[in-house]
């Protein structure tokens, strides 16, 4: 059985998740019920409602979108659907109407639609379909929300009555308005309503010459409102004919009321229902936001999140155009236990507190921003203890309220549980201090919880280095501008940088130096010894880095030069073609030649249509059939080839040419043989060097500090041996 304080939700920020989703709903209720989201009491609820997300985020993707699922809440509509002999308005029955329309629409479509939401549509099969409400209330009532004529005979023939006399009220109230008009008795506006009654806007000075009631005057007195006398049988007919109206809707209503009220029930379902849908929505949008996905929920005890990020600090820095750093951390039955120490400010807490908050809100049935290799099994409890938390009501000081929860702690914690403990072992000596925390620490350890502890103190690093399945870790820093670089190094301790982050905030050497002896000498040389440690680590994790992106740039060349390999030879084979083919044509020329030598010799033309017919035949053989467009291609191909070895031969021709010129302009060498003790130089150096030996056509030069071997061509002669 699951279990999770209050405390847990409040120290992992778990509300500020759920403002977020629930601003994501349409409906109110489903606003509240995201806001009271709880962790799940058992493994199978739970699959049901991650898998419900994660089928509602591939919505977003495929082409079966999920249909709307607004609904107006009918809350206190049940609740007078419960009391007997009461009767809900006209307006209830339009929002009763559109929750049924909406409901029996998702069901449909969940269930055409199953095998892309077989969950949701799990959910949705335990609500009852039926239309009998909403024509029950098509009956009686139209789009708008009104009652139809047709309700009943007697509100048809009310309304019959009602048109009539208001064809009749108007007639005679435009006659008596046109008479009194065109006295000028009538201000500009001529005609108003007071009570819902038409009036003639009178002047005051003519008042006792209009036949009818004053009903009312202007502010100023200028203007009296007067109903006419002609049309006041017409209103008296009408206001009876308003209240038979309103009588007959009464009894129309309470009958559809007495109608709907054995659904009550199912309109709780309904409304249940579309809901739970809205939730569903808006878990769905969030992690869209987040790009949260569903990790693989494994039985064996082990936390695997890969490239993980602390939502609510995503959003914000999205919000702020600002950078987010992912984690990856990993804890097993060998390593359960993480003990995360350096200096403030590196993202030790956030670390501890990403994990507890995805650990949280996956248990909840919300997804979680992780690579999607990510993997975790299910706690029974998340055991928290994060900030201070001082208690000004209870009296408790920080290291009291700390012993409290510890004490907690040691009642609850087991093999199940998740133990999240920021800045462990502070608030008090730290010698003592520490050394209580040391044996929590052990105590921990010796239940086999799983757990992820920051801390400063160095006994609480050597701890963790001593037992088996406990491992230090650290926040990386610059070495150099001491900045934190957001990335957990698992395997070593972190120091805190203690003095090295006082000198970089301008603190004096000297004062720096009489703290260092005032301070153990072995605490010193040990937190020396982890900063060298961690300086290294950060030197190493910048030339693997470097290493990397070289690796990704030689690969890059690699693709490059097997791109240029498979054009060249690509070129080489059609260049052999062509070859190929140009040999042919001289094979063929030349044997034509001899057939035609052989004929001007004999002139047997018997003789020369043979040969000539062999050699063609010859040739066909050779040939292989081929369709006309795969004649053209070749053909296309052919052309491209001659262009471009012909662009080839033009451009060695153009050099040639210039290297002619340019060796006619060079001045020409001398044809002296050169001998062994001659003075010579290279034609493109200014060394001078004297030649030592001569064997074939290559010479040693000696330079004085070297000698080297040349091409005899390669030298001229600067001076003969004396």
């Amino acid at each position: 059985m699951i279990a999770i304080t209050q405390k847990t939700l409040q120290d992992l920020e778990f509300n500020t998740v759920l403002e977020t989703v629930s601003a994501q709903c349409t409906t109110e209720i489903g606003k509240q019920k995201a806001l009271e989201i709880q962790p799940f009491k058992t493994q199978d609820v739970l699959m049901d409602h991650l898998l419900q997300t994660s089928e509602y985020v591939s919505s977003f993707t495929n082409n079966n979108s999920l249909p709307s699922h607004y609904f107006d809440e009918i809350t206190h509509e049940l609740k007078m659907l419960a009391i007997e002999d009461s009767y809900l308005e006209a307006s209830a029955f339009k929002k009763i109407s559109t929750l049924g329309e909406n409901t029996n629409y998702m069901l449909l479509f969940l269930k055409k639609f199953e095998s892309y939401y077989p969950k949701l549509n799990k959910r949705a099969s335990q609500v009852e379909y039926t239309k009998f409400i909403i024509q029950t209330i098509d009956q009686v009532m139209d789009k708008y929300g009104e009652i139809k004529d047709a309700a009943s005979p007697d509100l048809r023939e009310i309304r019959k009555n009602m048109h009539l006399v208001r064809a009749k009220l108007n007639q005679s109230f435009g006659l008596v308005l046109s008479q009194y008009n065109s006295a000028g008795y009538l201000d500009d506006i001529r005609e108003t309503l007071v009570d819902n009654r038409r009036v003639l806007a009178v002047l005051s000075m003519y008042r006792k010459k209009v036949k009818g009631s004053i009903l009312g005057q202007s502010k100023t007195g200028s203007i009296s409102y007067i109903e006419p006398e002609a049309t006041q049988r017409y209103t008296r007919e009408m206001q009876n004919l308003e209240y038979e109206e309103k009588q007959e809707i009464i009894r129309i209503l309470k009958q559809l009321t007495a109608e709907i009220r054995p659904y009550h029930d199912l309109l709780s379902q309904y409304q249940d229902f579309l809901s739970d849908v809205d939730v569903v929505c808006a878990k769905a949008k969030y992690a869209y936001k987040i790009n949260g996905i569903l990790p693989n929920i494994v039985e064996e005890r082990r936390i695997y999140f890969r490239e993980a990020f602390h939502p609510i600090l995503l959003l914000n820095n999205k919000l702020k155009n600002q950078p987010t750093y992912p984690q990856t951390i990993e804890l097993t039955q060998d390593k359960r236990i993480i003990v995360i120490s350096g200096p403030n400010a590196g993202g030790k807490s956030i670390t501890l507190k990403s994990v507890g908050l995805l650990q949280l809100m996956l248990q909840s049935g919300m997804l979680i921003p992780v690579h999607e290799r990510s993997e975790t099994c299910l706690f029974e409890r998340i055991l928290t203890d994060i900030g201070d938390n001082q208690s000004i009501e209870n009296h408790l000081s920080t290291y009291s309220y700390r012993l409290k929860n510890m004490n907690y702690f040691l009642k609850k914690c087991n093999d199940k549980s998740l133990l999240l403990i920021d800045e462990f072992g502070t608030g008090s000596d730290p010698e003592l201090g520490g050394a209580l925390a040391e044996v929590f620490l052990e105590e921990f350890y010796d239940r086999e919880a799983f757990g992820i502890i920051t801390t400063h103190y160095a006994k609480l690093k050597m701890l963790a280095n001593e037992l088996p399945s406990a491992v230090n870790a650290n926040m990386m820093f610059d070495e150099k501008s001491l900045e934190p670089m957001y990335k957990l190094i698992v395997g070593q301790a972190g120091s805190s940088f203690t003095f090295e982050v006082a000198q970089k905030n301008g603190i004096p050497f000297g004062l720096i130096n009489r703290a260092k002896k005032k301070v153990e000498t072995d605490k010193i040389r040990f937190d020396k010894t982890i900063s060298s440690l961690q300086k290294e680590r950060s030197k190493m994790e910048k030339t693997s880095q470097n290493l990397k992106e070289e690796e990704i740039k030689a690969r890059e060349e690699s693709k490059k030069m097997e791109t240029i390999n498979t054009k060249i030879q690509s070129k080489l084979e059609s260049y052999q073609e062509l070859f190929d083919s140009n040999q042919r044509l001289i094979y063929m020329g030349q044997k034509i030649d001899d057939i035609s030598e052989k004929y001007f010799n004999n002139k047997n033309k018997k003789d020369l249509i043979g040969e000539f017919l062999k050699l063609v035949e010859i040739e066909n053989s050779k040939r292989k059939k081929v369709t006309v467009k795969e004649k053209k291609e070749k053909e296309i191909k052919v052309k491209e080839v001659k262009e471009e070895v012909l662009a080839v031969v033009e451009e060695i021709r153009k050099e040639k040419k210039e290297k002619k010129i340019k060796e006619a302009q060079e001045p020409k060498k001398t044809n002296f043989i050169l001998k062994v003790g001659d003075r010579v130089r290279m034609l493109d150096g200014i060394a001078v060097g004297t030649i030592d030996a001569i064997e074939k056509k290559r010479a040693t030069v000696n330079y004085g500090f070297f000698t080297s071997k040349v091409d005899l061509d390669q030298l001229e002669m600067v001076e003969r041996k004396k």
